[in-house]
């Protein structure tokens, strides 16, 4: 099938590199479409691929015995599903499910490897990316022990609009409870309040944004936090020097450079890959 990428659309952790390094990386990877529903790869088992997203994003996710998964993050263009590679660690520490349709780049694992061995800046970017997840799912534990139930949807929203790069998208009952580790009707209270503030259109499923700044400010400081964080430690073009922020923070775990910080559709709409 014949994939085709939006203009002006970039995978951060790919962008941020020098010419030649990028221009190596993209030579090995392969265009894909993201399809919702498609399992990419399951907890404990060997990565077959990874995965650069585009548009679109993925979700991670936790299981214990005999209980519901619990949703862990969301990779969308501003990470990498298989960073773990990096580390020699060959299999999958988490279950990877595309929850929102989009467009990837695809390498094998095995060409990973040979990357990490022949490509000394995506090895470095990548050792930062995965101390931003570090970060994250440290910070998030407290954010989903501390805020409100309302504020963490507004935050999951706003990462899935980020991801989505438009204001529509699908997002069940079921996949946000399972993000936020709530009941269902804990969901459509918090869902309810949001929507009969004028900040979005809720139906069946069927997420609009409609108020992106009100969205932002009924949501708690996690998100600022975690995309500063990012921008600080991937800077979209560190070895040129360009002070142009990188896209948002990657998945954040269960939970969230400084105002005003520009969000990933901002930022891909201002980014330039002639350097």
């Amino acid at each position: 099938m014949s994939i085709t990428i939006p203009a002006r659309v970039v995978n951060g952790l790919i962008q941020g590199l020098p010419r030649a390094a990028r221009n190596q990386i993209l030579g090995r990877c392969e265009p894909i479409e993201l399809v919702a529903g498609v399992v990419l790869c399951e907890a404990n088992e060997p990565y077959a691929h990874a995965y650069f997203p585009l548009v679109g994003f993925i979700s991670l996710g936790a299981t214990l015995h005999r209980r519901q998964p619990l949703d862990m993050g969301l990779i969308g263009n501003e990470g990498m599903l298989g960073v773990t590679l990096a580390l020699g660690v060959t299999v999958a520490p988490m279950r990877a499910v595309v929850q929102g349709p989009g467009s990837a780049l695809r390498m094998t694992a095995a060409q990973v490897r040979l990357e990490l061995n022949d490509n000394p800046p995506l090895r470095h970017r990548l050792n930062r990316y995965l101390y931003v997840l570090i970060t994250q799912w440290s910070h998030a534990a407290a954010c989903t022990h501390f805020h409100e139930i309302e504020v963490r949807l507004a935050r999951w929203l706003l990462m899935a609009h980020d991801r989505a790069h438009a204001d529509h998208f699908h997002l069940t009952h079921e996949f946000l409870a399972n993000m936020l580790g709530v009941r269902r009707s804990g969901i459509t209270i918090a869902a309810g309040a949001l929507q009969q503030r004028g900040l979005i259109c809720y139906t069946r499923g069927e997420i609009h944004i409609l108020d992106r700044p009100g969205l932002e400010a009924a949501s708690c400081g996690c998100y600022d936090v975690l995309l500063a964080d990012y921008a600080r430690q991937l800077p979209r073009r560190a070895s040129t020097g360009a002070t142009a922020a990188a896209p948002p923070a990657a998945p954040a775990a269960g939970a969230g450079a400084t105002p005003p910080a520009p969000t990933v559709r901002q930022r891909t709409e201002r980014s330039d890959d002639s350097a």
